[in-house]
C-alpha cells in the first residue's frame, strides 16, 4: 500500500512535490490506514550517470539529493520507492539498469530505498533476452545488498508473468497500464489477460478486472499481480465507480497504491480509500483472491465473485456484488452457488454489507441485493453464525 506519482505527475516530479505528498500521507490519516509506501516514479533522474558510473538525481529538481530526500520520509514514518528499468534506458530515454544491476542495487540501498519499481522499456536488450533473465539479475542484485527492498516488476504482463515472477519478485504488473476510467478503454485495448497490452495500454477499471478473471488463481503471499494503480480522486468516477474500483483491487489483492494528487483529493474519494474493513479484506491474512462465478453473473450485466477470508479476521467468506449495467437491478446471490459455502447447506450466515457499515441480518440459503445503482458494488461479508 502506498502512493506512486506517475498517474498525476508523469516525469515531472521534483523534491517539493515527493515532501508535500509525504506530510498529506500523515496528516491525511492515509499512512495511518496502511498507506506506507512513497514511491518516486519516472523523472527523478539526471540525464547521464555520474564519473563513477551511478545513476544520480536531477540536481535541480532534487536539490537535496535522494539519501537526504530518504531521510525525511523515513522520520515520518513511510518508506521510499524509487524507479529504474530493465533496459539500457527508462521509458523517458533516462539511465536504465541493464548492466549495471549489482550497481544500482548498491546505490538504492546505500540511500535507504525500500521499493523499487522495474520497468520494461529502453533499448536492444528488451528484444533480445526474455523478461523472466532481465528481471531476475536485478532482484538477485537486490537480495545481495542485505537490504530489505520490495521488488516490484511493470513488465506489463509480457510472457505471462503469473508463471514467473514469483521466483524473483514481490508483486509483478499484469497488465499495460491503467486508464483514469471506469468502463471505456483506449483503442486497441484487449479483454483477457492473455493478450498484450504494452506500455501505456489505457485499459479501464472494468477490463482489468475483467482480465483478472483469468488470474485471481495465481494470487498468493509473496507474488502479487499488481493490477496497476488506484484512479480514484482524479474526478473521472462517480462514487459508487470509485467504490467498486477499491472493492476489487481490494478483494483481488492487488497491491493498493494511490495514483492521484492527494493534496487534492476530495473528502469522499479519500473515505473511499480508508474504508477500514475494505482494506482489512485486501490486507487479510489468508492472502486468497476472490474468483468470478459464472453460474450465477450474466456477462455484460452482473459480476459475481467470491472468496474465503482467514477464520481469525472475519470468519468465513467475501462476496462482490457489480451491477455492470446502466440501470438499478437486483442480484439473487444463492449460497449453494459460493464454493466455499457449498458443503455447509444447513448453517446460517451472519452477512455484512460493507460499504454501507450495518449488518443484514441472518440467512440460511440465500439474499436478494435489491436496488443496486449503476456500476455500484455490493460487498458482503458472510459469517458462520
Amino acid at each position: 500500500m502506498g502512493w506512486n506519482s506517475w498517474n498525476t505527475f508523469k516525469a515531472n516530479i521534483n523534491e517539493s512535490i515527493i515532501r508535500q505528498t509525504a506530510t498529506t500521507l500523515v496528516s491525511s490519516g492515509l499512512a495511518k490506514a496502511g498507506y506506507e509506501y512513497l514511491i518516486l516514479d519516472e523523472g527523478w533522474q539526471a540525464p547521464t550517470r555520474d564519473k563513477n558510473g551511478r545513476q544520480q538525481a536531477n540536481a535541480t529538481k532534487f536539490p537535496s539529493g535522494i539519501s537526504a530526500l530518504a531521510d525525511v520520509v523515513h522520520k515520518l514514518g513511510l518508506k521510499i520507492g524509487i524507479y529504474s528499468d530493465a533496459g539500457i534506458y527508462d521509458c523517458a530515454f533516462f539511465p536504465g539498469s541493464w548492466g549495471n544491476e549489482e550497481l544500482d542495487a548498491n546505490t538504492y540501498a546505500s540511500w535507504g530505498i525500500d521499493y523499487l519499481k522495474y520497468d520494461n522499456c529502453g533499448g536492444f536488450q528488451a528484444g533480445t533476452q526474455s523478461p523472466a533473465e532481465r528481471f531476475s539479475i536485478m532482484g538477485n542484485a537486490l537480495k545481495n545488498t542485505g537490504r530489505d527492498i520490495f521488488y516490484s516488476l511493470c513488465q506489463w504482463g509480457n510472457q505471462f508473468p503469473w508463471f514467473w515472477a514469483d521466483q524473483m519478485s514481490d508483486s509483478y504488473r499484469m497488465s499495460g497500464d491503467i486508464t483514469s476510467s471506469f468502463a471505456k478503454d483506449n483503442s486497441g485495448v484487449c479483454k483477457t489477460a492473455y493478450c498484450l497490452n504494452t506500455g501505456y495500454a489505457g485499459v479501464s477499471v472494468l477490463t482489468m478486472i475483467r482480465k483478472m478473471r483469468e488470474l485471481s488463481g495465481f494470487q498468493s503471499p509473496g507474488s502479487w499481480a499488481d493490477m496497476d494503480m488506484l484512479e480514484i480522486g482524479t474526478g473521472t468516477m462517480t462514487e459508487y465507480e470509485e467504490q467498486t474500483h477499491f472493492s476489487f483491487w481490494a478483494a483481488l489483492k492487488s497491491p493498493l497504491i494511490i495514483g492521484a494528487d492527494i493534496t487534492k483529493i476530495s473528502n469522499s474519494s479519500l473515505a473511499v480509500m480508508l474504508n477500514k474493513e475494505i482494506i482489512a479484506i485486501n490486507q487479510d491474512d489468508a492472502g486468497v483472491a476472490v474468483k468470478y462465478l459464472p453460474d450465477i453473473s450474466t456477462e455484460g450485466s452482473v459480476q459475481v465473485w467470491a472468496g474465503p477470508l482467514s477464520t481469525n479476521n472475519f470468519g468465513h467468506v467475501v462476496v462482490l456484488a457489480l451491477n455492470e449495467g446502466s440501470n438499478a437491478t437486483s442480484i439473487r446471490i444463492p449460497w449453494s452457488s459460493i464454493p466455499q459455502l457449498q458443503n455447509n447447506s444447513r448453517a446460517s450466515y451472519s452477512v455484512r454489507d460493507v460499504w454501507a457499515g450495518k449488518n443484514l441480518g441472518t440467512t440460511q440459503t440465500e439474499i436478494t441485493l435489491a436496488n443496486v445503482s449503476s456500476h455500484q458494488t455490493k460487498v458482503l461479508v458472510l459469517s458462520k453464525s
